[in-house]
């Protein structure tokens, strides 16, 4: 259930704002930090009402947590991207993990903020993925994210096939049948993707692709 909180039907010049998160204290708490350079169009808990109103309001900003009832914020994210919808994202999370920002950003997130940093380190976001940059908490090691992200545009389309076929369990005879490839060409694309994201075998290759998000 979305609850509408815009204050005031005048039109407005400030960037128009919804907010995504199912506790409300946290959702209030967004909406105060932001209140002076946003105008709040709505609020809502779940990441099926978040689609629905990304696609009836088309804001500016989504700020949103990932952790939502129905569907979760990245789910809602993707499947907005999958529909054309542009709509900037900032992901406000208590998910501290590396791997996680790097999925997000890959997702289509253009921000990724800690709750227990919020403040200053979400007005800075905001501002910056309003001007058309991305903002990762520092804490989360901004550097290392961007690296990732990097080493994940190096891979093609079809080296990412393969990644996904040797997730799924297939070796590598099987991949190359089912992909009209050699053996050679295959193992090629193993090594290669190997050097990119640096490790030294299958097993490890598979769970750092899994933590990277390159599996779904």
């Amino acid at each position: 259930m979305h609850t509408n909180t815009a204050r005031n039907p005048r039109v407005s010049l400030k960037p128009r704002l919804v907010i995504a998160d199912d506790h409300r204290m946290v959702a209030e708490g967004v909406q105060h930090i932001l209140d002076e350079d946003f105008e709040l169009l709505e609020i809502v808990a779940d990441g099926e009402a978040l689609i629905e109103t990304v696609h009836r309001l088309q804001p500016d900003l989504v700020v949103a947590d990932i952790n939502m009832p129905r569907c979760n914020g990245m789910d809602a994210l993707k499947r907005l991207r999958q529909a054309g919808m542009d709509t900037r994202f900032v992901f406000l999370t208590m998910h501290m993990e590396p791997a996680l920002a790097v999925a997000a950003l890959r997702a289509g997130a253009r921000g990724y903020i800690l709750k227990n940093s919020a403040g200053e380190d979400l007005r800075n976001a905001a501002q910056q993925v309003m001007s058309g940059g991305t903002y990762v908490t520092p804490a989360l090691g901004a550097r290392y994210i961007s690296g990732q992200m990097t080493d994940m545009r190096s891979l093609t389309s079809k080296q990412l096939q393969v990644l996904r076929l040797v997730g799924s369990g297939l070796r590598s005879k099987q991949i190359a049948l089912q992909l009209g490839l050699s053996v050679r060409t295959v193992e090629a694309h193993k090594y290669t993707m190997m050097q990119v994201l640096g490790v030294h075998s299958t097993l490890e290759l598979v769970r750092r692709a899994e933590d990277l998000g390159l599996l779904f």
